[in-house]
């Protein structure tokens, strides 16, 4: 392999060092010269290594509604020791067999920052590329676990009936794929639904969604639909609901707009009043928005790691924050429990045995008790009860895919908990 490229997948690529976006001076200039700039327009902002800039950009690239961090003081996460260079030290083996110290697992996973919290102080804080510490970073899929948070915080107060079919609540998904799908069906992701979300696979239908949702551009001849509710009426069902975990994001879209229709709020309103504003977020976050104004609650989200790692800690703390009930203790051990692992398995996640999903986070059922909410690029927030720590991880990893930086991470991860408990 040269020199300044890692192989991943059979693939090299520019490793962390020379696709820093600092050093390729990304929208650097008065203006950037053109090979320098990050457009939407241009469809490339997503590709690596554009995507190390841009994941700290989101904002600059698409509308966006304010989750509000209200108007309190910042929570405190206490400041971090000076362990770095011991716990840079940490030493494991992937899941390659490769050997790494916890340093080179950040090198190799791309990271743009990550927190250790143990016992709900710092132990760990390092920051890379073009992400600070102010500065939110993309969440992609670790938005579903927020959103589904609150959803079922919204079953437990029987707001909503999580028994109902989809169309009760949503006459206009009559004849579509969720008309007869129940919403613990939708919250589980056990559905039936004609739809693809390889990203590997330009023609996959999750760039029909980005393209409906405004996250991908549109070609002068677009004639797709406008909006998410749009693309969402055009889904129809394949195999049976309830039978097997199927991992779709259109399933948090669905969800998502059952809790805008019986609430009339709007998710980054909802976010900012029952978290944002109640565990003392210092920075505001934001979501992207489709052209009526809908937010992206399957991936649009954009937080700092702070912030991040605050909302982790609420749910290691069962709900309690500061010594205050924020979410119901009732929905966090509901997903702690997690639901079927013989559904889960059916999906082929090799690297993951024994996990199930339930309420869009990713469950263990390990020994820890490791739960974990997960997005595209290595994007984690992993919570493990047992050793009393939260990591918080924002990445922009040259593949879509967790499987690509999973056999970096979860064993890296699971040193850093095994380290905690034996001090």
């Amino acid at each position: 392999m040269k020199s300044g490229m890692f192989e991943i997948d059979g693939v090299e690529y520019p490793d962390s060092d020379a696709s820093d976006p600092n050093a390729l001076g990304w929208m650097r200039g008065s203006p950037p010269p053109p090979a320098q700039l990050i457009r939407f327009q241009d469809d490339r902002f997503l590709e690596f290594p554009q995507i190390r800039w841009t994941l700290s950009h989101m904002r600059e690239l698409a509308p966006t509604a304010t989750v509000w961090r209200g108007d309190g003081r910042p929570s405190d996460l206490g400041v971090a020791p000076s362990l770095e260079a011991s716990i840079d030290a940490l030493g494991f083996t992937d899941l390659q067999g490769r050997k790494l110290t916890w340093a080179q697992s950040l090198q190799r996973t791309y990271a743009d920052g990550i927190i250790v919290l143990h016992r709900g102080r710092r132990i760990y804080e390092r920051y890379f590329g073009a992400l600070q510490a102010h500065r939110p970073h993309a969440c992609f899929s670790i938005t579903k676990s927020y959103a589904a948070t609150l959803a079922a915080t919204l079953v437990h107060e029987r707001v909503l009936d999580e028994t109902q079919t989809v169309s009760h609540y949503l006459p206009e998904m009559i004849g579509t794929a969720y008309q007869d799908a129940t919403l613990r069906q939708v919250l589980d992701m056990q559905i039936g639904v004609d739809y693809s979300e390889l990203y590997a696979d330009p023609k996959a239908h999750i760039w029909d969604y980005g393209r409906a949702g405004g996250l991908r551009p549109r070609g002068p001849d677009y004639t797709g639909p406008g909006n998410f509710y749009e693309y969402l009426r055009t889904l129809r069902k394949q195999g049976a609901h309830g039978a097997a975990f199927a991992y779709k994001t259109i399933n948090t879209e669905v969800m998502c707009w059952v809790m805008k229709r019986v609430t009339g709020i709007a998710l980054q309103d909802m976010l900012s009043e029952r978290i944002w504003s109640r565990i003392g977020c210092e920075e505001d976050g934001y979501l992207t928005l489709d052209t009526i104004g809908v937010a992206m609650g399957g991936g649009g989200m954009s937080a700092s790691l702070r912030d991040l790692c605050r909302f982790g800690e609420l749910m290691r703390c069962d709900g309690a924050w500061q010594g205050r009930q924020v979410l119901p203790a009732e929905v966090i051990a509901d997903i702690r429990r997690g639901a079927d692992p013989a559904k889960f398995a059916m999906a082929g996640y090799t690297l993951l045995p024994g996990y199930s999903y339930r309420n869009m986070w990713w469950v263990s059922h390990n020994s820890l008790g490791v739960f974990e909410a997960r997005g595209i690029h290595g994007q984690r927030l992993y919570i493990v009860p047992k050793a009393e720590l939260v990591i918080a991880r924002f990445c922009s990893h040259p593949v879509a895919s967790s499987a690509a930086n999973d056999s970096i991470t979860l064993p890296a991860f699971a040193a850093m908990s095994r380290l905690l408990m034996a001090g």
